[in-house]
């Protein structure tokens, strides 16, 4: 269909064209490139280019630059959802001054994600309420940040959907499915026993990861204790072999951090009365 010609109402630019011509154009060719940042932000670059002289190409490199930020905060957003977080945390809202266990430096070394690109794991292991949770998902959050798509679930969960797949028939397809995601994190490692099936499932979990893609596991028993959860000392064993070749572990030790700065009180002791 032709476009219907308008009487110009704007002072012509050098090519000819309209300052509502271009407008009209700008706000059609970036909903055809679904680009909605640069229609938002064309106009005010624009601005600035004519100000300080700006190269056309400098012009162009401004506005795809602001279209791409646009593209990669909203795909965290995405990510982060996709993730299946029980809750957002940061690792920025840490009180890194409660947590035993681990050092800034080593946190700081985590936040910047490299086990993520070698393939590596990450391991917290500690009593409930030191901060593994929080943790594993702070560090998550940041992946999904940076790019990396994230799967977060329980053990129990885990073992769930394995066992589903399993049943179903396509084990091999979940666990390559899953294979694809750069991190995963499996909180909860201990909370629960497992039975024979089920802790097979979860070896080949671990075991289709191994070297391929990174996982990060909390969980409250120590490595020594994992016969107990598991029921069988060599796939105990083997799991953690895997898991721990290259890995970062760490042992978190204190208080609850949950219950950091509160007073609970006692429990006043009955007491009778004599007449």
């Amino acid at each position: 269909m032709a476009r219907t010609a308008t009487k110009p109402v704007t002072t012509k630019t050098g090519s000819g064209r309209t300052g509502e011509q271009t407008a009209s154009d700008l706000a059609f060719y970036s909903r055809a490139m679904k680009a909605p940042a640069l229609l938002d932000a064309a106009e005010r670059l624009a601005e600035r280019a004519r100000t300080e002289s700006w190269t056309h190409a400098e012009f162009l490199v401004a506005c795809l630059q602001r279209e791409v930020a646009a593209r990669e905060s909203h795909g965290g957003e995405a990510r982060i959802r996709g993730a299946r977080f029980p809750a957002i945390k940061t690792i920025e809202e840490l009180d890194v001054t409660h947590l035993r266990g681990i050092t800034r430096q080593q946190l700081a070394h985590l936040g910047t994600l490299d086990f993520i690109t070698g393939k590596e794991n990450t391991v917290f292991l500690g009593p409930p309420g030191t901060g593994k949770t929080h943790l594993a998902i702070g560090l998550a959050v940041r992946a999904c940040q940076a790019g990396h798509r994230v799967a977060f679930a329980t053990a129990a969960e885990w073992v769930d959907r394995l066992a589903a797949a399993h049943h179903a028939g396509h084990l091999q397809a979940e666990l390559t499915k899953l294979s694809r995601y750069p991190l995963i994190v499996v909180d909860e490692v201990g909370y629960i026993p497992f039975e024979a099936e089920a802790a097979n499932l979860f070896f080949q979990l671990i075991s289709n990861r191994y070297e391929r893609a990174s996982v990060i596991v909390t969980s409250n028993k120590p490595f020594g204790r994992w016969g107990e959860v598991f029921g069988d000392e060599t796939v105990a064993a083997a799991m953690i072999d895997r898991l721990v070749h290259h890995a970062e572990v760490h042992s978190l030790k204190g208080d609850s951090y949950r219950m950091r700065g509160r007073q609970l009180g006692r429990v006043p002791t009955a007491t009778t009365e004599t007449g």
